[in-house]
């Protein structure tokens, strides 16, 4: 049947059932929505075998479509990521619901008792590519707030997304929630990602996670707001303050720990005084990384690779990084704001005032003082799984997690007040 419908009308009905469900979901405790969730996660487990079988056909498919080791590395489950996968679900359950939280009371000059409380924001569509585990952690987090949810993945990971889909519905169904709270795009045709991007009134926010072309797409055709993943041009800048073993080990882990993840350091900032530059470099391609360096980095170290203009302005997500020398704190910032992405941005330094002024004023959405990169995740920040690392400046911003997917109501409380 839905395939005789135009993509418009899909969503149309999709919205429709979403909004339904929202409605619903906004009103229901806590504990059933986390009851709900914990059977998702029991039968993302029991379905481990199915989901690992699908993503194997998915990871054929992609080796032979010739996607980068990267992008493979993001879409591979193993039994590990999906038992991760279902705790991550598990973890959403455990955290403190914003339903309902009053962020401020006040009284009125007219005597009313005025509150600001957290409210869903009411039917999201999440648009990514990919990685599987967003099935999950997306509809959970968009269960726990109260929110339905609309999943169109990627045709890379197609069999992989609709495995796990299975899975989560039906343990929401069990545990008696919504049917519609959940929902997933099941065609890879790109007309109805456009229906998704146009349906306004129906949808109140899209999510997108992917790469640039991607986000751009729904930057340029969206007619629903935005909350928007963009790429992660992340820098480590090393202070001339900084101590040596500490540089190398937050350097190694911010770009080879995982390289394909958006947290991963693309960018190596150091300090032209720093008298450690050239054996930090040579640990770096020794780690497997293929180094590109300016001028001054490759004088130091004559075997790396000659940095182009380009390079600056490039998320790799591979084992691949750009080194610069900069003039103390001045060039690191300079060079920052001209290339980043205001995603995470990190300096390496034992001087604090330095320290403290690159927190002031990199303006990212994460910036760490002695601390690898990788840690941009909203698993580390103590929020339980994460839509998203939002790099605008408004509604949310870093690790969007539950209290990002919520908006405000004003209530009043009056005791007969009418206004002259």
């Amino acid at each position: 049947m839905t395939e005789m419908m135009t993509p418009e009308a899909q969503i149309s009905a999709m919205a429709a059932a979403a909004r339904g469900a929202s409605n619903a979901l906004a009103h229901l405790p806590s504990a059933t929505k986390a009851a709900g969730l914990r059977a998702a996660a029991a039968a993302i487990r029991g379905a481990e075998t199915t989901i690992l079988a699908a993503n194997a056909d998915d990871m054929a498919g992609g080796a032979a479509r010739g996607l980068s080791g990267a992008m493979l590395d993001r879409l591979k489950l193993d039994p590990a990521r999906v038992a991760a996968m279902a705790a991550g679900v598990e973890a959403v359950a455990a955290l403190d619901d914003p339903v309902g939280d009053v962020i401020d009371t006040r009284i009125a000059p007219s005597g009313i008792e005025l509150s600001r409380v957290r409210v869903p924001i009411g039917v999201i569509g999440i648009i990514y590519e990919s990685r599987p585990n967003v099935t999950a952690d997306a509809a959970a987090l968009c269960v726990m707030s109260g929110n339905a949810v609309i999943l169109r993945g990627g045709s890379e990971a197609a069999a992989s997304n609709a495995a796990i889909y299975g899975a989560f519905v039906r343990g929401l169904a069990e545990a008696g929630l919504p049917v519609g709270a959940v929902q997933r795009v099941a065609s890879t045709d790109r007309a109805l990602v456009g229906a998704m991007l146009t349906a306004a009134g129906e949808i109140d926010m899209i999510v997108p996670r992917g790469g640039k072309s991607l986000v751009a797409r729904v930057q340029a055709d969206a007619r629903v707001p935005v909350l928007a993943h963009l790429d992660g041009i992340n820098h480590v800048y090393v202070d001339g303050s900084a101590d040596p073993a500490m540089a190398q080990a937050i350097t190694l882990n911010a770009k080879m720990r995982r390289t394909g993840i958006c947290g991963s350091m693309e960018t190596l900032l150091i300090d032209r005084a720093w008298p450690h530059a050239a054996p930090l470099i040579e640990a770096l391609a020794v780690s497997g990384c293929e180094v590109r360096g300016d001028s001054s980095a490759r004088a130091l170290v004559p075997a790396i690779g000659a940095a182009s203009r380009e390079d600056w302005d490039t998320e790799y997500l591979d084992a691949i990084a750009s080194v610069a020398l900069v003039d103390g704190i001045d060039g690191a910032l300079a060079h920052i704001a001209a290339h980043g992405s205001q995603h995470t941005d990190a300096i390496v330094a034992e001087d604090a005032a330095v320290a403290e002024r690159f927190l002031a004023e990199v303006d990212s959405a994460i910036v760490l003082w002695n601390a690898s990169t990788q840690f941009a995740d909203g698993g580390e920040f103590g929020l339980g799984a994460e839509i998203g690392i939002a790099t605008g400046r408004l509604h949310a911003r870093g690790p969007v997690a539950l209290e990002g997917l919520t908006t405000y109501k004003w209530i009043g409380r009056g005791t007969g007040q009418v206004r002259g």
